[in-house]
This record gives structure tokens, C-alpha cells and sequence, in this order.
């Protein structure tokens, strides 16, 4: 299995992580019962496929010779291990944010069309989904990615909520028109009957050639594609999924 292409992450960074799983259950009390019809290292990496490619649980375990209960029960142990393990490579909001021109951006998680009651449809997207906020730097490095939002919420509201609009108070931030109203940099929108001055049409595409940026950071942190091709799990479940997934993509970079 070429592992890069398939997990996300390269074979060193793979036997790092099996080896911080192994370190954390070796500590726990021994599970009794049939041994475990795959090993350690293979469920690991079972894992990762299953959120670096959003295969159905059927599909992964035909690929690894178990069947789908058995995928259903090891995604649901390891899961909450591999966002243990790699909660040390999230940087903290405020640190990152420091000292930095920070470019920012929201995006969707779907869902699918599934009526929850919970706000998840958004109008501007036609679709069910969570909204996370995306900071980065002015070459596209990824250092933040936010807790998620109902995804009805406008992008300038789950700032707000998300606590990134103070974060962001004291350091010089670029962001699309949504944010128009906050202390970010954004393109200023043409009044009606009025033409923008070709200073304001120059600022705006200086500023757009800039944002190009986080739309390229959120397209690789969209390549878990369980973040990008719609989540079939349990709703309740997905904010957590999303803050595992993203400490995979700080693991991937090295931070």
C-alpha cells in the first residue's frame, strides 16, 4: 500500500504514530477475549483511510480482509487514541495568530441532507453542513482551524462565536467581504449605482490575489475527505471528528 497517497501521511510519520498508540493502550488494563483479527499497525492504518478517503466501512473492510462490524469497532477505539496522541501538534490560537498577517476564510463540512433541527442548513451553500474558520499565514502554512458552527451561521457571526474575533483584535488579518464590520482587511463592495475608483479596484485585487493563499490551505485540509464528500456518521459525533482530522493535518506538517 503506497501509504502517502492513501493515508495522508508518509511511512516514517505512520510508524510514529502506531508507535504513540501502542504506548497509550500498553497502559491500559489488557482487553480479554479472541485476539484481534488485525494488528495494531494495520488498524492504524485502517483508520486513516477511512478519513484520508471517506470509504464506506463495507468497502475498508473488504480492503483489509474484516468485516464491517469489526471496521465500526475499530475506528470508534482508536479514534479518540489518535486525537490524543497528536493533540501536542495543535498550536494555540493566540500564539500563532501573534506577530503574524493572518488570512482567514470559512468552509463547510457537509453532512448530507439530513434534517436535524440543529441550524446545519446553509442557504449561501443550498446544503447541510458545519462551518469551521480557517487562519493562515501570507504563504498558505494552516495555524488554526476553528471549533465548528452550526452551519446556518454567517461566517461573520461563527467568528464572533468561535472566540477568533478577539484572537484576531491585535494583529493584522485579510479576509473575504463576509467579515466587512470586523477589524480585518477586506475588499470594499461597490454601492449601489456607485463605481468603485480604480484605487479601490486595485486594493481589491491585491487583496484577492492574496486570500488565494487560505483557499489553497483549506483544498489540502479538505484532501481528508472525510471533511470534504460528506459525512455519513453520527452527527453528535462529527465535531469531534473534525478536531481529530485536523490535528492529523498539524501531525502532516510537522508542526
Amino acid at each position: 500500500m503506497r501509504y502517502q497517497s492513501t493515508t495522508g501521511l508518509d511511512c516514517d510519520q505512520v510508524d510514529e504514530l502506531v508507535w504513540r498508540v501502542h504506548q497509550v493502550l500498553s497502559g491500559r488494563a489488557g482487553a480479554s477475549g479472541r485476539p484481534a483479527l488485525l494488528g495494531l499497525y494495520r488498524q492504524v492504518v485502517l483508520v486513516l483511510v477511512l478519513v484520508r478517503q471517506n470509504l464506506t466501512q463495507t468497502v475498508a473492510g473488504d480492503m483489509f480482509g474484516v468485516s464491517q462490524p469489526t471496521v465500526s469497532r475499530i475506528y470508534r477505539a482508536l479514534m479518540p487514541v489518535i486525537e490524543q496522541v497528536t493533540c501536542v501538534h495543535q498550536p494555540p490560537v493566540p500564539e500563532v495568530f501573534a506577530r503574524r498577517v493572518v488570512l482567514v476564510d470559512g468552509t463547510d463540512i457537509p453532512t448530507g441532507n439530513r434534517t436535524d433541527g440543529q441550524g446545519n442548513y446553509s442557504g449561501k451553500r443550498h446544503r447541510q453542513g458545519l462551518l469551521v474558520q480557517v487562519g493562515v499565514d501570507l504563504c498558505g502554512t494552516l495555524l488554526a482551524v476553528s471549533d465548528p458552527q452550526p452551519g446556518a451561521r454567517h461566517d461573520r457571526r461563527a467568528l464572533t462565536e468561535t472566540g477568533w474575533e478577539n484572537a484576531l483584535a491585535e494583529t493584522s488579518w485579510i479576509a473575504d467581504p463576509a467579515y466587512i464590520g470586523t477589524t480585518g482587511i477586506t475588499p470594499t463592495k461597490r454601492a449601489p449605482g456607485k463605481d468603485l475608483t480604480a484605487d479601490r479596484k486595485a486594493t481589491n485585487k491585491v487583496i484577492s490575489a492574496m486570500r488565494s493563499a487560505v483557499e489553497r490551505a483549506i483544498a489540502h485540509l479538505k484532501n481528508w475527505k472525510i471533511l470534504a464528500t460528506g459525512y455519513r456518521g453520527r452527527l453528535a459525533e462529527l465535531p469531534e471528528v473534525i478536531r481529530t482530522v485536523v490535528k492529523l493535518e498539524f501531525y502532516r506538517l510537522g508542526w
